[in-house]
Order: structure tokens, then sequence, then C-alpha cells
């Protein structure tokens, strides 16, 4: 089905903004979970786990990812799946009824730097692992990845943009087909942990703090902000579903779980070998055959999941007036390239601050969860008007004062104060009480506690926001 952006453009339902109806939304359980799970397990995995090996050993290490991993995807997934897979919409226009009609850019900001960084790290290294498997069967020098690199990203950008082209179907082939690297990691991981058990079992955590307690807080804290970085994602992927019984499972099992498992190998990695990327690792157990084959399970996992980042950031694009009447082709170009600077001039931008960007994922959507959670359950009793979140009138629905809600600003400000006095994430200097809450879930209780407060001593009275 099509509809009708403006006078002369014809947008088919799943490449616009607009709520999906029943007919539209074709993904089941299985769809749906096998697109999640492809999404979710990319080389992000392994920077993740090398960050929580610097504290933990390999068991408690996983411990405490797995459990964070949970409680993020559950805070993403009431934050703003009910609104998302009830209507039809992205994650972008969950956010309307607290931001406003003006005011929700500054989620749709949030989310574009966001997604430009993980597509980032995954391109530039989906970029690096075809450089070396070009490299292992001696196809190019050893002094060819100066320029091979920057050549490569160039390359996955253009494939993630003809994969797209046909819009969530694209995503769906895609995912269809790249699942297989989640059961490739499983094998890794069995690999790595078989033949170096003992190793992996003596090895001590390089940068652990004397506290224990602090080392698993902060593995815990790794997962939660590892998985709000999926709220960025989850709204375009979830509409395709056409309720929520189909969802929840999915949801938590194929976007929850695979993070944690496959961060496991870049834990034991960093731990017994001092690097947590599997191919560079896995020709030193098994010889060349298992580093190519490493080496094509890293490139398709990246691949997989830069795809639906793409697809996501699209469709929030489409929200903005100037972009609503693009072509796709044209929205598709705005969403990639970013991603192919970032890769021709600062490939080691993300890299080189992986920790620092991790934490910033946390300071920036735990508070807009926290305000979210607040808004549908607590004060507005699950009620909301669809209309009004494409309505950008001065008589909308969410309008607040001049399309700006000024609760939601001061709860996201409040809630990011909040973060960086619990957790410096430049240096991961903490305050009490972080190792006993860590900073993520005290960020989104201050935030949705302030949206509360400010709601019911200023907007409500003023008779704003449709409460």
């Amino acid at each position: 089905m099509t509809i009708e952006a403006s006078d002369s453009v014809l947008v088919e339902a799943d490449k616009s903004a607009w709520p999906l109806l029943p007919a539209e939304r074709t993904w089941g359980s299985w769809q749906l979970g096998i697109s999640l799970a492809t999404a979710a397990a990319a080389t992000w995995c392994y920077i993740i786990g090398e960050y929580v090996g610097y504290y933990l050993n390999f068991r408690e290490g996983f411990a405490a990812l797995f459990a964070g991993s949970m409680i993020g995807m559950l805070i993403v997934a009431l934050a703003a799946v009910p609104v998302c897979i009830r209507f039809g919409v992205d994650s972008i226009a969950s956010c309307k009824p607290q931001f406003g009609s003006v005011g929700w850019i500054i989620p749709a900001i949030m989310q574009f730097v966001s997604i430009v960084g993980w597509n980032s790290l995954l391109l530039i290294f989906f970029a690096k692992s075809t450089t070396q498997l070009l490299q292992a069967l001696h196809l190019v020098g050893e002094g060819s990845s100066s320029m091979l690199v920057p050549a490569t990203v160039l390359l996955a950008s253009a494939l993630v943009f003809l994969f797209l082209l046909n819009g969530s179907s694209g995503v769906d082939k895609v995912s269809k087909i790249l699942v297989a690297h989640v059961f490739v990691g499983m094998w890794m991981l069995y690999i790595l942990v078989t033949q170096r058990w003992d190793d992996l079992v003596k090895a001590v955590p390089a940068s652990a703090s004397p506290s224990p307690l602090w080392n698993y807080t902060t593995g815990v804290e790794i997962g939660i902000v590892s998985l709000l970085s999926w709220w960025p994602y989850i709204g375009a992927m979830v509409r395709m579903a056409p309720n929520g019984r189909s969802a929840a499972m999915p949801i938590m099992l194929g976007m929850g779980a695979p993070v944690p498992l496959l961060s496991a190998i870049g834990i034991a990695g960093i731990l017994v070998l001092q690097v947590s990327d599997p191919a560079s690792w896995l020709r030193s157990i098994g010889g060349p055959t298992y580093g190519i084959i490493a080496l094509l399970f890293v490139a398709a996992a990246n691949l997989g999941t830069a795809v639906a980042g793409v697809y996501a950031s699209s469709i929030g694009l489409r929200h903005v007036p100037a972009f609503s009447n693009l072509s796709w082709p044209a929205l598709l170009l705005l969403s990639i390239a970013p991603v192919g600077v970032v890769g021709l001039f600062i490939p080691e931008l993300f890299f080189a601050n992986f920790g620092t960007f991790l934490a910033f994922i946390g300071l920036a959507f735990a508070p807009l969860c926290g305000i979210q959670i607040a808004d549908y359950y607590f004060l507005r009793g699950r009620r909301i008007d669809v209309r009004g979140l494409f309505d950008g009138g001065p008589d909308s629905a969410y309008r607040y004062w001049g399309g700006f809600n000024p609760a939601s600003l001061a709860a996201m400000a409040v809630g990011c104060a909040t973060y960086v006095y619990l957790l410096n994430p430049l240096t991961y200097a903490s305050r009490f009480p972080y190792e006993y809450l860590t900073a993520s879930l005290p960020t989104a209780f201050v935030g949705g506690l302030v949206y509360i407060l400010l709601t019911l001593a200023i907007v409500k009275p003023a008779h704003k926001g449709d409460y």
C-alpha cells in the first residue's frame, strides 16, 4: 500500500513514518525475532565484552552483563514498545506525547547520532575484517589496508543502500540470510571456552577495581547502557508486528539475549588473549581456516545490523517536515552519508572512545525512557491521541508551549545531571550510591519522577498536553 506524502509524492507504508494499518504489519513472531537477533548480534558485542572483561572474570562478567542486558531491554520495551506496536509507529513518534509537537526533535537528534555512531563502528569493523580476509586469502598485500579500509566502508554503505531500497522487506530478507552468523558466534565461543578453559579460569581482569562490588555494578551498567541503545532501533522494527503478544518474546530473546551471549566472546578473548576481535585470535587456535570463517562471520554480522540501523534512522527522518516528501533513496543517502564521512576521515573516532560513547548512551536514553514510562503508565493511563502524534498545528494535542514541553526538558536535564554525578562518562569515576544502584537506573527514575512532579504542578493545571 502507498500513502500520499504530498500532492505529487506517493510513499509505500513501510517507508513512511505514518501509522501502519493491521494489514500492513506483516511480520510474525519468527520474522520479528530473526530480524531483531540479526540486528543485535554484531561486533559491538565483542567490544562490549572487552570492556566488561577489563573489570570482571569470565563467569562474573557474563552474569553481570546478562543481568544488565535484560534490565536494559526491559526498560526500552516498557518505554517505547507499547505505543509503537499499538499504533504501528516508530520510536520517534512514541516520544511526541512527552516532548511535544516540536520538542520531539531532541530525541530525533539523539537517535540519529546514536545510530551513526554504531553504524560507523560496524561498517569500519566490516571494512577491516574484509581487508583481513582478502589478505588471508592472499588476494591483496599486507600494506593495502590504508586504501582498502576506506574503499570497503564505501562498498558496505552502498550494499546497505541497495538492500534497503525495498524498505522493511530488505531488512527481512537480509536478516533471514545473515541470522546464521548468530550460530557461528556460538560456535566460536565454544571453541575458545573448550580449548582455553584453564587459562580462562585463571585470567585476571586488567583494570579491576579493589572493590568487587564496583566491578560487578560496572558490568551491569555496561549491559544496561548497551541495551538502552536499542531505543532508536526498536520502534521501526516492532511496528511491523501485528500485536504485543507476538512481539514480547522476540524482543526479550531476539534482541536482549544475543548481546550478552556474543559479548562472552569478547570477555573471553580479552581475558585470555588480550584481544576481543575473534578474527584475530581464531587463527592462533584453529589456523587459517578458522580465521577465514571468523572474518566472514564478522563481516556478515556488521552488515545485518547496519541495515536495521539505517532503516530505523530513515524512518525517523521522515518526521522532519523538510524530509517528509523526499524520495526513499534520497532519505537512505541522508542516513548513510555521515557513516561514510566518518569511515573516510575519522575512522577511529568511536573506536578510540567506545567507553565514553557507551556512557553517553546511558546519559541520553536513560532519562528519556524514564520519562516515557512515567508518562504512559502513571500520567496518561495508557491513553494516547494518535492523531496528535502527527499534528503539528497550534491546536494539536501535544502542542504544549510553542511545541515544547518544559516538563520533559527539565526532566532530561536533571536526569543527565544525575548520571554525570553518579558516573563520569569521560573518566568512569563514580560517586555513591553508584556501586549499589548503577548510574542508568537512578537516572531513569529521577527523570521519570521530575517529569511527573512538573506535569502535575505546571502542565496539567495549564490544560496542556491532552492529559
